[in-house]
């Protein structure tokens, strides 16, 4: 068994509760953590990652069928047909490690993403979180799919990676300072992605005066009293999704039954998450300390890249996230040309959000806004998709749900800006991949000579918030 198929069988196997804690562990003894430290870190990374699968595993069950119920009677209003099934980010990275290309970018992803940081082609040490290549793998699968090029396929991988890298380490202090974890970013592309049109439309928000609404989970809790606490809001919250998804029923006392367990549910997220979150954070102090010691020898300031799990459950974070969950749904449903029902991965907002939030330092008024758009394009690109991404699923032996005609992936495929990278690739028409390189290279200079300049502007723009309000996950 070659290399290749060891790193397969290992993911395949194993999961992220076991992988990213090993390769934490390896980290830490690389940067000279003790080994006892070193292990402690890969405990509080597995334990939390097993934490977060259970809870969302939990969770999933009760609020799935109330979204569809919730869409259903909306369909039935608009009269618009949803054929396309979220099936979530989850099923989305088994399809991707089951293919060819998954294949050849788990070796590939790793010594690229080594090599451009160890001659400083970028600041992020993004081996750290090898369990999200499976976002590029995917694009790249569906593009040897319908092309029949590994070439094009890799090729697409490779771009696409290098955009990502940018754009981490374009956020990456703004993420770094409003999670309150020191030299750590996110870097996973379907996450990190909505930061490009947070940054071109702060400006337009700020001009419609969004900046000087202060409106954060914090400033909820403060003006509201009980009533504005993380665990009522989650009530509220998972109530008033529970009784759209069950109006047909709530004239019987069995019907509240949905309505009140959701309510309690996302209560339960709201309360444990950031427990749970802080954990996860306790996994990467021993490293971060490392880091910070390295850096005196190195003129460069750089970022770890650690699992945006790590920010879910930060207050703002995810409180916006459930409160886009009904937006967005609504969303699904009136959106002309839209064929996907969000469910699965509408539990990954709080992951999708924080670009947003980092770059709008936690002002809600403008995560709202920028995210139904954005997402609301992204539901689109998921759309165009589809075909395609269940003609691969197919393909790689993944069962498609019997009510489903398609499926995708909200939280991988709904990316509007790096999906034209993808659609570039996929029509192999050499004078689009070549557009798609030069902006890359063009972006890449711009930022490479005016990188402090650049940086500098982002945190002006984050100080003209009103919900100003760095927290970290830990505090």
């Amino acid at each position: 068994m070659g290399i290749l198929e060891i790193l397969k069988a290992v993911i395949d196997n194993f999961g992220s509760a076991i992988v990213v804690p090993f390769i934490i562990f390896l980290i830490a003894l690389i940067m000279k953590v003790k080994p006892a430290k070193a292990f402690m870190s890969a405990m509080y990374a597995g334990v939390a990652l097993e934490g977060f699968t259970l809870i969302i595993g939990a969770y999933t069950p009760i609020i799935a069928p109330l979204v569809e119920r919730m869409s259903g009677v909306m369909s039935g209003i608009t009269g618009v047909q949803l054929n396309t099934f979220d099936v979530g980010w989850q099923a989305t990275s088994v399809v991707a490690f089951a293919t060819s290309a998954g294949m050849i970018y788990l070796g590939l992803g790793i010594l690229l993403q080594t090599v451009l940081f160890v001659v400083k082609w970028t600041n992020i040490f993004q081996p750290s979180d090898l369990w999200n290549n499976y976002s590029y793998i995917v694009w790249g699968a569906m593009v040897i799919y319908a092309t029949d090029s590994f070439l094009l396929g890799i090729a697409c991988m490779v771009l696409l990676n290098l955009y990502s890298l940018l754009i981490s380490e374009l956020v990456a202090k703004r993420w770094s300072d409003y999670y309150g974890y020191p030299n750590c970013t996110i870097i996973a592309m379907h996450n990190v992605e909505p930061a490009i049109f947070a940054i071109v439309a702060d400006p337009i928000f700020n001009f419609l005066g969004l900046n000087k609404v202060k409106i954060n989970a914090d400033s909820i809790g403060q003006k509201l009293g009980f009533i504005g606490e993380p665990m009522t809001l989650g009530f509220l919250i998972g109530l008033g999704i529970g009784v759209l998804g069950n109006l047909a029923l709530l004239d019987t006392f069995a019907g509240w039954g949905s309505p009140l367990q959701c309510a309690i549910a996302t209560a339960a997220i709201m309360a444990i998450f950031p427990k749970v979150a802080s954990m996860f954070a306790q996994a990467f102090a021993p490293i971060t300390e490392a880091a910070r010691a390295f850096m005196k020898s190195d003129e460069r300031e750089w970022y770890i890249a650690v699992n945006d799990a790590v920010g879910y459950g930060e207050s703002t974070t995810l409180t916006s996230g459930l409160l886009l969950i009904p937006i967005m749904i609504v969303i699904a449903v009136i959106l002309p040309g839209n064929q996907v029902l969000p469910v699965v991965d509408l539990l990954a907002i709080p992951y999708m959000v924080q670009g947003l939030v980092a770059v709008y330092r936690g002002n809600m008024a403008k995560i709202l806004l920028g995210g139904a758009i954005w997402f609301s394009v992204g539901l689109l690109m998921c759309t165009y998709t589809a075909p395609l991404f269940t003609d691969v699923a197919r393909s790689a032996g993944f069962a498609i749900p019997a009510a489903a005609a398609m499926i995708t992936s909200f939280n991988i495929l709904g990316k509007p800006a790096l999906g034209l990278v993808f659609l570039s690739f996929l029509s192999a028409n050499p004078v689009l991949i070549g557009i798609s390189v030069a902006v890359y290279v063009v972006a890449f200079i711009i930022f490479r000579t005016k990188r402090d300049a650049i940086v500098a502007y982002l945190n002006r723009q984050a100080e003209k918030n009103a919900a100003s309000n760095d927290m970290a996950v830990t505090e």
